[in-house]
């Protein structure tokens, strides 16, 4: 522990028990919202995700339709913020950060709408609609993501805003940070994106970099080594990939690739060159710090309740949820679409997989995975959507390539569909060759992890 000296946060006595309170029950909740295990329809799950699936399930049928007209509400409000320059978007730093654009972006956007109303209307060439492309976006994929940021955009709050995270981050900084080259206050943000939705991960740590408690570089460790595909999400890939009968020992296997990889992905280029700079508009607001002459727990009281005292409930869930879930529907949905239906498109359509997965049969054979040409691909397929590699390891006779590139769908994490479009259209300040090489990277790490513990099993 660095004794350093340094300004003490304080709360007006007669308030603090009260702030004590808002404290204890709002983190609480937090919690229970995003990291308490329950069992639901036979499977386990966390609250966030069962109210999050339980409402996808109720508005299954019209999501289609409400995700493609958030797109073109996207594409028309970016023209006119982009193009136009209309005053009350120019005038408005919420609405100037979210529809003035680059050229780039502008086009994506619109591309996203029209490949939208194509599939809807099953209008358009097979490649563009087909339930391998545009199909498995609009119709699999996105109505579930905007359910997930509707119910996690209100419920983040209660574990970002009110004093959790810089508990548990003074408390447990000194293993933190030499571990992962993170702050403490990272932990939570950790297991939510291990143990719940990628997504939601990333919405956490990109909120806490644009709130100045995250540096440039911890934001995109964090958002590129963590934020892993969700416990029933594995359960999935394990059915599938078929090795249910291990998922025990298939869990823990990624568990422990994914921890490793977390190790030495960060100490290597391109996330080791990204700066240690906070976010302009606000610099930095974190302290995990501890003064001379106090416990780490009593430090960690007063900076959770010092923060806890900064906002209402009503404005950090429903002023700044608002705000977070808008920016992210009409940020997101229309780039995802975009992205998401060109890269199926390549995987599906063209032999571009075959080619670049040639030197991953030799790594496959280096640590004696049987069926390694046909389980190549599966390696780097998964850039593309998370789910691929497990139909990749569905058609795989041997239970130890089935195990390995099952592991590697949850462990890989990037992948174009989702996470890699919203990390590239958040503030975060990760680029496309930076996901390619982290992805690569992690892919690297993991293929020895994962071929060991397969022989292990098997």
């Amino acid at each position: 522990m660095n004794d350093v000296e340094v300004t003490r946060p304080s709360v007006a006595h007669g308030n603090q028990n009260t702030v004590l309170w808002k404290f204890l029950l709002t983190s609480g909740l937090g919690l229970f919202f995003f990291l308490c295990p329950v069992y639901w329809h036979g499977n386990w799950n966390i609250p966030i995700g069962v109210m999050s699936e339980s409402l996808a399930k109720l508005l299954k049928p019209s999501l289609p339709t409400v995700a493609t007209i958030a797109m073109w509400i996207t594409a028309i409000c970016t023209t006119l913020g982009t193009t136009f320059k209309v005053k009350q978007i120019t005038e408005n730093a919420f609405l100037k950060d979210l529809f003035q654009v680059s050229s780039f972006w502008f086009i994506i956007r619109w591309l996203g709408a029209i490949f939208a109303t194509m599939t809807l209307l099953q209008v358009g060439p097979e490649a563009i609609i087909s339930d391998d492309t545009g199909g498995l976006m609009l119709f699999s994929l996105l109505g579930m993501l905007i359910v997930w940021f509707f119910v996690a955009s209100y419920l983040m709050p209660l574990l970002t805003e009110f004093g959790i995270m810089d508990f548990v981050g003074v408390l447990i900084r000194g293993f933190i940070k030499p571990l992962f080259t993170l702050p403490g206050r990272s932990a939570l943000d950790l297991l939510t994106s291990w143990v719940g939705n990628c997504n939601v991960g990333v919405q956490i740590t990109r909120w806490q970099y644009v709130t100045g408690y995250y540096t440039a570089r911890e934001a995109a460790v964090i958002a590129t080594c963590f934020s892993a595909v969700s416990l029933p999400f594995c359960l999935v890939i394990a059915n599938t990939a078929g090795i249910a009968n291990v998922f025990p020992q298939f869990y823990l296997a990624t568990a422990v690739a994914g921890v490793v990889a977390a190790i030495v992905v960060p100490r290597m280029p391109p996330l080791s060159r990204i700066p240690d700079d906070y976010y302009g508009p606000v610099g930095k607001r974190i302290n995990e710090q501890i003064p001379i002459g106090i416990s780490r727990t009593r430090w960690g009281l007063e900076q959770a309740l010092k923060r806890a005292e900064q906002k209402s409930i009503y404005q950090a869930i429903v002023i700044e949820g608002s705000k977070v879930f808008i920016g992210i529907v009409f940020g997101l949905v229309a780039q995802s679409m975009a992205l998401g239906t060109l890269g199926t498109m390549v995987v599906t359509y063209t032999p571009v997989v075959g080619y670049l997965s040639t030197p991953m049969v030799w790594l496959l054979q280096l640590f004696q995975v049987p069926e390694a040409a046909a389980a190549a691909p599966g390696t780097i397929i998964g850039f593309a959507d998370q789910f691929i590699p497990a139909v990749v390891a569905s058609t795989l006779v041997s239970p130890i390539a089935k195990f390995v590139i099952a592991g590697l769908s949850v462990v890989q994490i990037i992948y174009m569909t989702e996470v890699g479009s919203f990390i590239l259209m958040c503030e975060i300040p990760v680029n496309f060759s930076h996901l390619v090489l982290v992805f690569l990277e992690r892919t690297l790490v993991c293929i020895p992890v994962l071929a060991l513990a397969a022989h292990l099993v098997f």
